[in-house]
């Protein structure tokens, strides 16, 4: 290769490298959180901690109510806000007395704080679950099972067994019925499957009562638009659905004037449907607190309500890895967003972090549940006792990580609200 060749070549090469080089991306907490960054710092417990934005919750459910279709109602997803008072903050804001529930112990604590709510099922359960609630629920509760209730119910030999129980309990079950609108996650796929279930809860009136139907449709907008339209997976969903509805009235039509039932949607979907959809009511409940696995263009109004902060222990210029090499120097001067190592009280949550802007985990050092290491630059400007915020990607487990969870409002600490129980041993 000539000299001039080449070093055109090198030229070029440095420069391409140059361009791919990382910029700085750091900056010190924005308004929002250097508020949230001095509360804690002066007043929070000194632990990683879980934050409910109360002003931003009661926007977001305002949100939610102005686009519900003219006439349906509303039913809390209480999975995916697992908490007694974040639940009642909701009902408050949205007038809703009404919940999905998931896990046999929130239905015992949400009958025992809410005993006028009216519960469905949002997964099948397993009869010693729904065995145990009826063990587990005090006689002066107050809430009436029999009436407050809804079972979910996906086949005939699921049915069965609740039926056993209602004959051993001397109780009559409402059962929901799940319809697979889609998803393919099982229910009933085809409406003359409705038939044989149907046919058993009449015979059993005095143990069974059919209170409507369920069908989730979160599959909607999941399959690459060139295969299908968003618009066009809605509109199969809506008619699968329709199609159990006119198959129910046609075989029992004295159920057009029973109040049922209809529910459908969740959190990535309630805003599509309109004034055709045959649901009528709506589930939702992470759009409230916006997790970052629901940044969808549904929900762009709506704004994150729910953060993790976390103080930071360690705080050091440079990033010094482990190991006989300094690749940590290199990195830095590569990579400004490297210049400042920072280890924090906790870590390898399912979140990613929001503030200060640049701060990033470093994959070679590892992840940890202990002090977790993360990157920025020292434009970040964070120091020991400062705090690193997070955005969960979901809310219906990491709600449950951090005991009780810091209710903000006004710049204060406005409460502690206890997470949803787990349950206990036998």
């Amino acid at each position: 290769m000539k000299r001039r060749t080449f070093l055109l070549a090198l030229g070029g090469g440095l420069a391409v490298a140059w361009w791919l080089k990382p910029g700085d991306r750091g900056a010190p907490h924005p308004p929002y959180f250097q508020g949230l960054n001095e509360l804690l710092r002066n007043r929070g417990p000194g632990r990683p901690v879980l934050l409910i934005d109360r002003q931003r919750l009661a926007d977001n459910c305002r949100r939610l109510m102005e686009r519900l279709p003219p006439g349906r109602d509303y039913r809390i997803v209480a999975k995916s806000l697992p908490s007694v008072p974040l639940i009642q903050a909701v009902m408050a804001q949205t007038g809703s007395r009404r919940a999905m529930v998931f896990h046999q112990p929130f239905i015992n604590a949400l009958a025992a704080a809410e005993p006028d709510c009216d519960l469905l099922f949002g997964k099948p359960m397993p009869v010693n679950a729904a065995a145990r609630f009826y063990e587990e629920l005090p006689a002066d509760a107050g809430f009436d099972p029999d009436r407050q209730l809804q079972w979910l119910i996906d086949s005939e030999a699921r049915l069965r067994e609740y039926l056993a129980l209602a004959r051993r309990l001397n109780r009559r079950l409402r059962v929901n019925l799940e319809l697979d609108v889609g998803l393919h996650r099982g229910g009933l796929a085809e409406p003359h499957e409705l038939d044989a279930l149907m046919s058993l809860i009449e015979a059993q009136p005095e143990h069974l009562a059919f209170s409507g139907f369920m069908g989730y449709d979160a599959h909607v907008g999941k399959v690459p638009a060139v295969l299908e339209s968003r618009e066009e997976s809605l509109r199969k969903s809506q008619a699968v659905y329709q199609g159990f509805i006119d198959r129910l009235y046609r075989t029992h039509p004295r159920y057009r004037d029973l109040p049922l039932t209809f529910n459908g949607a969740g959190s990535p979907t309630f805003a599509l449907h309109g004034d055709e959809t045959p649901l009528n009511e709506l589930a939702a409940g992470s759009a409230l607190v916006k997790p970052s696995d629901f940044d969808l263009d549904t929900l762009a109004a709506f704004e994150p309500a729910a953060f993790i902060a976390t103080p930071v222990l360690k705080a050091r210029d440079g990033l010094d890895l482990p190991g006989p090499v300094p690749l940590g120097d290199a990195w830095t001067l590569w990579d400004p967003n490297r210049r400042r190592t920072y280890f924090i009280y906790g870590g390898y949550w399912k979140a990613r972090p929001v503030s200060p802007p640049g701060i990033e985990s470093n994959s070679l050092y590892g992840v940890s549940t202990n002090q977790m290491m993360y990157n920025g630059s020292p434009a970040t400007d964070l120091e020991v006792g400062d705090l690193i915020f997070f955005r969960p990607t979901q809310s219906e487990f990491v709600l449950l990580q951090f005991g009780d969870l810091a209710a903000i409002e006004d710049g204060a600490i406005q409460g502690w609200w206890p997470p949803l129980p787990q349950g206990e041993g036998p």
